[in-house]
């Protein structure tokens, strides 16, 4: 079994080699979810919430059905956007205002993407395992949304010289 350094570099890696040649908003985070999801241990929901105005829509995801809105500032979600800044839950039930969309949910990293310089929404993870994101998770999933980040740069890119 590999430990979770060299897991997240080849996630890096396979997520890089994935995208590369995508030129598309939705299937760019489809695909980064599915491989999340497949790659990660212990995780029961991964995928984006894209800011617009003052709520956070959901975008593509793996796991079960979420909430399809949240308002900025609510929530470990909205609470990432109002703060800009990552969010590591170690327990949900300790978190004020926690937004419920799977009650088995026990943890919860929120990574912010940023493109263009301009926040551009979350990616969001839940564990059903009490503190299963820890201080190496937040340092990869930093390095997955920067990743993530480049390829939506490049798509908006393409987007303006058509």
């Amino acid at each position: 079994m590999i430990d979770k350094k060299t897991n997240y570099l080849n996630l890096i890696e396979n997520l890089n080699n994935l995208l590369e040649f995508d030129h598309f908003e939705v299937s760019i985070l489809a695909n980064s979810s599915a491989l999340l999801k497949q790659m990660l241990k212990d995780v029961n929901w991964v995928g984006f919430y894209i800011l617009f105005n003052d709520e956070l829509y959901l975008g593509p995801f793996q796991g079960k059905v979420a909430c399809s809105t949240i308002r900025v500032g609510y929530g470990v979600c909205g609470t990432c956007v109002e703060k800009r800044i990552p969010i590591v839950v170690p327990d949900v039930h300790q978190f004020p205002g926690h937004i419920p969309c799977d009650e088995n949910t026990k943890s919860e990293i929120v990574i912010p993407i940023f493109v263009q310089g301009k926040l551009y929404g979350v990616l969001d993870l839940d564990s059903k395992k009490p503190n299963r994101f820890t201080s190496i998770d937040l340092r990869f999933l930093e390095q997955v949304a920067v990743v993530i980040s480049k390829h939506l740069e490049r798509e908006a890119m393409q987007l303006r010289n058509l």
